[in-house]
């Protein structure tokens, strides 16, 4: 039994759970119709540092509509840079 055991844990230790080749780095996002598995993808060269940022989480959203409240989105339509990654945020403000 201890040599199955340590034969399991050493096969544990010699296992990997990432992708050394990944197909891409990053996909920044055009505005296109056409979606593949998120918007199409500028060409990497002609990414700027503007496609990963986005200045607007600091300002408070307006909270003078009915329900008091404020939701600043931020996903892909906002940091074309998010394009692939699965990855959303918001900004929420209550009155």
């Amino acid at each position: 039994m201890p040599i199955v055991f340590f034969t399991f844990a050493l096969l544990l230790s010699l296992s990997s759970a990432s992708d050394p080749t990944q197909l891409q780095d990053f996909c920044v996002a055009i505005d296109t119709p056409v979606f593949v598995n998120g918007k199409l993808c500028k060409n990497p060269a002609e990414a700027t540092p503007d496609d990963f940022v986005f200045h607007g989480l600091n300002i408070p959203g307006n909270t003078s509509n009915k329900e008091g409240s404020a939701v600043t989105p931020v996903n892909v339509n906002q940091i074309p840079g998010l394009n692939t990654l699965g990855v959303s945020l918001a900004r929420l403000d209550f009155a």
